[in-house]
């Protein structure tokens, strides 16, 4: 499978993002895979095939009981005796690890077993249709992740042009050794370690005036079956203003939904151009504000335009004070990794229902945990054994 690459992106093999499926049944992927594995490029073989067969047999039979004998048998029939020639075997190059994996339909199904009857297996199909965008993977990185963790999409398109600093480890799912990485990429990485069958796009300059018609439309450049089809909910979690208008006004355009998490008192955005096609931006926070209208704004009135998104008033006292000492005293606004995953969850939740066609309103919404778990005033009591 090739990556797919996109305005502002790079092809070399250290950059991939994308692992390669090999079929061992087919003649020519299964010689693939026997240069692959005398290759110094596999780091790691797993095989696990036979446990996830098991796996598999328990969740189509699960008011069965099997004896050792029964599921050997079970495994044996699944597989047609032969389980190395079963199923898929999944390279990732960024790591060398080579996996063994069941066949996409049965994969699915037992990845998502234990999401019963949250989510029906009709539901889960449904979902498993649809594109979702991300663009901005600080807090977005996380949203995306739980998505693909939940099966809330089944195709991606990711966009953001950073790299990953130390300073962004308080709250991404990273290791040091991967600073220097672009977020799109280590974001999509981590979703194919989680399923190595989705569909993800990558942006890697982010979204601009050259690649903006086709990350919402799409041009399908993967030769995917679907791939003409635009996308279905919109997550929106950057900084750069020109970039927040943008997105909303080609959305509004093409009748997408978008949802915000803010990482301050658990603040969800909820805007669903998809059946309110003349919902004006932000709730009408900024009145008739263009992408035109804010690009290029200096730091400052970047600040101001981003208050008056997010509702100054609605502010967390702390974030509140932090903001009058960025530059001065503080690098940059505070992100906890705590409120990234709350956001991630609200996101992921509040996509979820909206692709299923529930009744899901516009509106801000606040999960404040320091209102719904407040601290109280009166001295809570010394637990025994502690040392006062």
């Amino acid at each position: 499978m090739i990556d797919t690459i996109h305005p502002g992106s790079e092809s070399e093999p250290s950059e991939s993002f994308r692992p390669m499926l090999l079929d061992p049944a087919d003649a020519a992927d299964a010689a693939a895979l026997a240069a692959l594995r005398d290759s110094p490029l596999v780091h790691e073989i797993h095989d696990r095939i036979a446990d996830q067969v098991a796996e598999l047999v328990r969740c189509l039979a699960p008011g069965e009981t099997f004896t050792r004998q029964a599921m050997d048998r079970a495994v044996a029939d699944a597989t047609g005796g032969r389980p190395d020639t079963y199923g898929s075997w999944a390279w990732y190059p960024w790591s060398g690890q080579l996996v063994h994996v069941l066949p996409e339909d049965e994969f699915r199904l037992v990845r998502f077993d234990r999401n019963r009857d949250k989510i029906t297996r009709e539901q889960q199909q449904t979902l498993l249709r649809r594109r979702v965008g991300v663009i901005g993977l600080s807090v977005g990185s996380s949203a995306a992740l739980t998505c693909a963790m939940e099966g809330v999409g089944g195709a991606f398109r990711l966009a953001d042009f950073d790299r990953l600093s130390l300073s962004n480890l308080n709250r991404l799912r990273a290791g040091v050794h991967e600073l220097g990485v672009e977020k799109s990429l280590l974001c999509a990485r981590r979703m194919y370690e989680l399923d190595p069958y989705l569909d993800i796009e990558v942006y890697r300059a982010g979204v601009t005036d050259e690649t903006v018609e086709d990350f919402f439309g799409g041009s399908g450049s993967d030769g995917g079956g679907d791939g003409d089809r635009g996308l279905d909910l919109l997550i929106e979690e950057c900084d750069t203003p020109w970039v927040k208008v943008a997105a909303r006004e080609h959305a509004r355009r093409r009748r997408i939904p978008v949802l915000m998490d803010t990482n301050d008192r658990g603040l969800l955005d909820i805007e669903r151009f998809d059946i309110e096609p003349d919902r004006p931006l932000f709730h009408g926070r900024t009145g008739d504000t263009t992408a035109a209208d804010v690009r290029g704004l200096d730091r400052a009135e970047t600040v101001r335009f981003l208050l008056r998104v997010v509702d100054e008033q609605g502010l967390s006292p702390a974030m509140t004070d932090a903001l009058t000492r960025v530059g001065s005293t503080l690098s940059s606004w505070p992100q906890l990794a705590g409120g990234v995953m709350l956001g991630a969850a609200l996101v992921t939740d509040t996509a979820r229902r909206i692709l299923l066609g529930e009744p899901v309103p516009s509106g801000r919404h606040y999960i404040d945990l320091d209102s719904h778990i407040p601290a109280r005033a009166a001295a809570l009591p010394t637990p025994l054994g502690a040392t006062l």
